[in-house]
């Protein structure tokens, strides 16, 4: 019974995208496991508040990522 866990930073993507996620990563492991464990998959979107995510020591908010998502770069 496989379980996938993905954590984003809140706020950034929408119900509809964290449903798709959902959606595509359970059709990723059916793929790998075979469809009879469709209804034993679980896939786990859990938000992490803006700002306790970090990387290279600095943490990271909605906003950088909604400006990363739009192309845009910080400094």
């Amino acid at each position: 019974m496989p379980l996938v866990n993905v954590k984003v930073i809140e706020g950034v993507f929408s119900d509809a995208q964290k449903a798709e996620m959902v959606e595509k990563l359970t059709d990723a492991m059916v793929a790998i496991e075979g469809e009879n464990l469709r209804s034993l998959t679980l896939v786990i979107v859990e938000e992490v508040k803006s700002g306790d995510w970090g990387i290279g020591g600095k943490p990271v908010t909605a906003a950088d990522v909604k400006a990363l998502i739009a192309g845009e770069r910080s400094g």
